[in-house]
């Protein structure tokens, strides 16, 4: 696969991912294609072979070949299938003078007027009365709509958007008591609205990702954070997995994409919860291990936490740490905070540079600016739960946690490569 190749694929996976619950489907589906088989959690697990299993908006894939002993070390990249939005609320049918709206939650941290004046749809799971699961994705069917500049001379001095007035989105006309978002999004499910006993809905951009730019270069998209990693571990592993079936001196390589890092991962399917270690316990259990074996695992095991980082923006460089700053198509980013907001030490640095030399793929530094505090991601949890060496990378973005991100079209191609690597290797 080339990396115009991999972009529009790319494209296609976003596409098919508006939520959570969406893009752990799409990367299921994925997976049963290429021969691996989904178990269920509340069954007996198979140890040989190719497996996934999904808890949720969750999606954790692993191969373990024959040869493997219960001391086999764990090479496993971690990302996060959900992105920052809004959230259905309880009762969402709402609106005034004729417009129908909808009650909407912020969910994580938006750049939130971005969303304004962009087509959108809900999509997500409805739940019905006896736990049966349906996700529904609505296509174009509601719109966070301006306030003409007319109507305040003084917006584009600093505009300002109150959460709860300001960001209530129409869906119709008419009055809120004679109609029922909920029983639109059941239509559209082809479900019946009387049975739906919970729900589980975002909002997301339906605009198609797009290649652009002089010279083709540059690819804009929603959900980029954090589905080019998702996606990258995905053809990575599906690339990995045959060969390293078929023998070799690797490690069990996996793919853990969890759910809720935008709000702090602290759920049943997050990073800060016991997903991830469930499975390795399992897969440890079925190859024999004792508590003994299973840490010696751990101690020779690899996480690589693969997120979005930032590009240097042109316009606002001062934000940036000024020795060290990346750019589109540079490649992915080694991320590094020396007060453990990333994961990466210099043992991880190494063995980065290491694997970016064994897939002929370039890489980048990423340090943040002493005045500008950086975020943080799944990798210090999974470190902090589990033992494991954990290093932070990512794909550079431009406008992050914006409706539409932007990327180089080659960075997530090298991170695939990358991941191929890794997931090929004993590191």
């Amino acid at each position: 696969m080339t990396s115009a190749e991999h972009i529009l694929d790319l494209r296609d996976f976003i596409e098919a991912s508006p939520s959570s619950f969406h893009a752990a489907q799409a990367a299921g589906e994925r997976l049963a294609a290429a021969g691996f088989t989904q178990l269920a959690e509340e069954e007996h697990w198979p140890v040989h072979g190719k497996f996934f299993m999904i808890r949720d908006g969750a999606i954790i894939a692993w191969v373990v070949p024959k040869q493997v002993t219960a001391t086999t070390a764990f090479n496993i990249l971690g990302s996060h299938t959900d992105s920052p939005s809004f959230k259905l609320k309880p009762k969402p049918t709402t609106g005034r003078f004729g417009w129908l709206q909808a009650g909407v939650e912020v969910y994580g941290g938006p750049l939130i007027n971005s969303w304004l004046d962009r087509e959108l749809q809900f999509a997500g799971r409805l739940v019905d009365l006896d736990g049966t699961e349906t996700l529904v994705a609505t296509g174009p069917l509601l719109r966070f709509p301006q306030l003409a500049i007319h109507l305040d001379r003084s917006t584009n001095d600093g505009l300002k958007l109150d959460k709860q007035q300001h960001m209530n989105p129409i869906w119709g006309q008419g009055k809120p008591a004679d109609e029922d978002l909920l029983g639109l999004l059941a239509e559209r499910a082809g479900v019946d609205a009387k049975t739906i006993g919970g729900f589980d809905i975002v909002v997301a951009d339906t605009a198609p990702g797009q290649v652009f730019g002089a010279k083709n270069e540059f690819f804009a998209a929603g959900r980029m954070d954090n589905l080019t990693s998702v996606h990258a571990g995905l053809v990575a592993l599906i690339a990995a997995a045959d060969p390293v079936e078929a023998g070799g001196d690797q490690a069990i390589p996996v793919l853990a994409a969890f759910d809720h890092e935008e709000i702090g991962s602290g759920s049943r399917s997050g990073a800060c919860g016991p997903i991830l270690e469930d499975v390795l316990t399992r897969v440890s259990d079925g190859l024999g291990a004792s508590v003994s074996e299973r840490r010696r695992a751990f101690a020779n095991s690899v996480c690589i936490s693969a997120d979005a980082g930032h590009a240097v923006h042109p316009n606002y460089s001062e934000r940036h740490d000024p020795a060290n700053l990346p750019v589109l198509n540079g490649g992915p980013l080694l991320k590094i905070n020396a007060n453990q907001r990333y994961a990466t030490d210099g043992v991880g640095a190494a063995l980065w540079a290491k694997l970016c030399a064994t897939a002929g793929a370039p890489y980048q530094e990423f340090v943040s600016n002493n005045n500008v505090p950086c975020g943080s991601t799944i990798g210090p949890l999974t470190a902090t739960r589990l033992g494991i060496r954990t290093l932070d990378v990512g794909t550079p973005l431009l406008s992050m946690h914006s409706a539409r991100e932007l990327c180089g079209v080659n960075d997530p191609y090298y991170l695939a490569r990358i991941t191929q690597a890794f997931f090929s290797s004993a590191v």
